[in-house]
C-alpha cells in the first residue's frame, strides 16, 4: 500500500444481517447547522479513531460536545442504539460528515469506518468498510429510538458491489444539502478493485431522505480520465451545496515519454442527478493541467491528497452561487527540496467552469516560514467563509494548511504547525502561523505532527493535537483572524468538561 497510509482492522456485521430501513425523523429541532440536539446552539464533534473502546484497541469513537454547556456524549460501536460492536482496529471516526440527513432540523453524523471487516459464513472480508449514519434529536445523539443506518457494499448493505477486502468504504466522506435542498452524502471507497486493476477506487452518492444511491467510478459516463490501478479515486472528498470534488491522489499522468505514478488528480461534480443517473460531472484536472504555479506533474506529488471547499458569493451575485476549492499536494518537490508540499486554489463558478486562483507554498513572498524537505505542507486543509451572507473577500474567505512535518530545530523533528492564509488574494497578505508553544498551548516535542487535525466553523478554526505527549493531546479553537502565536479562545481535553480520559488520537478529525 505504497504512497497512502492505509491502516488495518478487524470487525463484524454478521452473515445474514437484516436490511437497514429508514429511521423516523425527530421533531422539535431548531434547524441550526452542526446542532445535534436541536437547541439552536452549535455543537462540536471530536474524533479519536484510535481510541480503545470496551477493551478493543483502535476501535475508535467520536466525542460530541453539546453547545451551551449541556454535556458530552461519546459515540462508538459500543454505544446504545448504534449497531454492530466495537472491535480492535475498526477506527470508527476515521472520517465523518455532519448534515441533516432526514430533514428534521437536527444535525446527523455519517461516520466512516473503512477498516470494518465483514464476517460471512465461509470467510471474513477484511477492511471492506462501512459508514454509520447516526441521527441527532432533541434527546441527543441516537436518542428517541432513532438508531442508525448502515451503508456498506453487498446485497444487504445499500451500496453497489460485492464484499471485497480492502475496499475501505468510508475512507473519506462529505455531505451537504444541494441548491434544491436535497440532502446528500458522498462515500469514498478508494480501495475498490475492478477489471482495470487493484485500488482504482469509486464513490457512492446517497441522496434524499429515502437514501437513494448512485455509484460512480472513473469509467462512469462523462467522468474525467479512466480507471487505473492505484488511482484510489475517492480517497478524499470535499463539498458545498453547489459542488463536490473527489480526489484520486494515486492517479498517474501519461507524458510522451513515461507514466508519472501517483501524480494525482481531482474530479468535480454537481450534487444533482443527471440523465445517466449519477451526479453531473463537471471537469477533472491534475496538477499538470491546473494552469498555475508548478504545473509539472511529478511522481509522488499526490495532488488531491487533501481537499477543502467553502461556499463563495462573488461580487455581483445575490447568493453563494460559487465555491472556492483548495487542493493539497503534500508530496510536491520545490526544486531540490523534497516533499516540501504545496496547495492549489481554484474558483468553481456557478456555470460549472473552473478558474485557477493561486499556488501556495512556504516560499511565496511574505508568507510565514520557509519550505523545507519533508514539511508535507498541505497534508491537511480546512476552508471557511466566515461571512456566508456577504460578498466574499480575502478577510472572510480563509484557509488553514496543516504542515505536520514542519520543524524549526533538530531537537523537535516533525513537531508540525498550521498556517492560516487568505483564500483570495496574495497568500502572504494576512497569513499567520501556529505551532506548539507558539499559540498552541502544548510543550514542544518530536513527532507531534501538529496540523494533522483541522476543523472549521464560521467562527473558529479548530486545531487538534492528537499525537505527542499525552498531557498535550487536545483540541483548541482559534479565531480565523488570529495573529502569529495568538491564543485559543477555547480548548477541550480528555478528562475535562465531561470528556472521558484516555484519548489516543484525540482530535485527529474534528468540526
Amino acid at each position: 500500500m505504497t504512497a497512502l497510509a492505509f491502516a488495518c482492522a478487524v470487525t463484524l456485521l454478521g452473515n445474514g444481517a437484516a436490511p437497514l430501513t429508514q429511521a423516523v425523523a425527530a421533531t422539535g429541532c431548531a434547524g441550526a447547522q452542526h446542532d445535534f440536539n436541536g437547541d439552536g446552539i452549535r455543537d462540536v464533534a471530536i474524533a479519536d479513531p484510535e481510541a480503545t473502546v470496551a477493551g478493543q484497541e483502535r476501535a475508535g469513537q467520536i466525542h460530541i460536545v453539546y453547545g451551551g454547556g449541556k454535556g458530552t456524549v461519546a459515540l462508538s460501536q459500543a454505544s446504545p442504539n448504534v449497531s454492530d460492536g466495537a472491535e480492535a482496529g475498526d477506527q470508527f471516526g476515521f472520517s465523518y460528515a455532519v448534515y441533516d440527513a432526514n430533514s428534521d432540523g437536527c444535525s446527523d453524523i455519517a461516520v466512516g469506518i473503512p477498516f470494518e471487516d465483514i464476517n460471512l459464513a465461509d470467510r471474513t472480508v477484511k477492511d471492506a468498510g462501512l459508514v454509520h449514519l447516526i441521527y441527532g434529536s432533541p434527546a441527543g445523539m441516537a436518542g428517541n429510538g432513532l438508531g442508525t443506518i448502515g451503508f456498506r457494499q453487498g446485497s444487504d448493505g445499500k451500496l453497489a458491489g460485492g464484499y471485497e477486502a480492502e475496499d475501505w468504504v468510508g475512507y473519506a466522506v462529505a455531505a451537504g444539502r444541494s441548491a434544491t435542498n436535497i440532502p446528500f452524502l458522498v462515500i469514498g471507497a478508494p480501495g475498490e478493485d475492478g477489471a482495470e486493476g487493484k485500488d482504482m477506487g469509486m464513490f457512492h452518492y446517497v441522496y434524499g431522505t429515502a437514501y437513494n444511491v448512485a455509484h460512480v467510478a472513473q469509467d462512469s459516463t462523462g467522468v474525467w480520465e479512466d480507471p487505473e490501478p492505484n488511482d484510489r479515486f475517492g480517497a478524499s472528498i470535499a463539498a458545498t451545496d453547489r459542488h463536490f470534488v473527489v480526489g484520486a491522489p494515486g492517479e498517474s499522468i501519461a507524458t510522451t515519454s513515461t507514466n508519472v505514478e501517483f501524480a494525482g488528480a481531482v474530479v468535480a461534480f454537481r450534487p444533482s442527478i443527471n440523465t445517466y443517473g449519477i451526479p453531473a460531472p463537471l471537469f477533472g484536472m491534475g496538477q499538470g493541467r491546473s494552469g498555475s504555479g508548478d504545473t509539472t506533474a511529478q511522481a509522488g506529488d499526490q495532488y488531491g491528497t487533501s481537499l477543502a471547499m467553502a461556499p463563495y458569493r462573488p461580487a455581483g451575485a445575490t447568493s453563494n452561487s460559487d465555491s472556492l476549492l483548495a487542493v493539497g499536494v503534500p508530496g510536491e518537490d520545490l526544486a531540490t527540496t523534497v516533499d516540501a508540499g504545496a496547495v492549489h486554489t481554484y474558483h468553481l463558478k456557478a456555470d460549472g467552469t473552473v478558474q485557477p486562483i493561486t499556488w501556495i507554498d512556504q516560499n511565496q513572498p511574505d508568507t510565514e516560514g520557509e519550505a523545507e524537505a519533508g514539511d508535507f505542507f498541505g497534508q491537511r486543509l480546512a476552508a471557511v467563509n466566515t461571512a456566508p451572507t456577504a460578498t466574499g473577500t480575502a478577510a472572510t474567505m480563509r484557509l488553514a494548511v496543516g504542515v505536520p512535518g514542519e520543524e524549526s530545530s533538530e531537537e523537535f523533528p516533525e513537531e508540525g504547525g498550521v498556517q492560516i492564509l487568505p483564500l483570495l488574494g496574495a497568500p502572504g497578505a494576512g497569513d499567520s502561523w501556529l505551532s506548539p508553544g507558539n499559540g498552541i498551548p502544548a510543550g514542544r516535542a518530536p513527532r507531534m505532527l501538529t496540523g494533522m487535525g483541522l476543523g472549521t466553523s464560521p467562527g473558529s478554526l479548530y486545531v487538534g493535537v492528537p499525537y505527542g505527549p499525552v498531557a498535550d493531546r487536545a483540541v483548541h479553537a482559534f479565531p480565523w483572524n488570529t495573529p502569529n502565536g495568538g491564543a485559543p479562545t477555547q480548548s477541550w481535553r480528555p478528562g475535562e468538561g465531561g470528556i472521558p480520559v484516555g484519548g489516543v488520537a484525540f482530535g485527529a478529525y474534528l468540526s
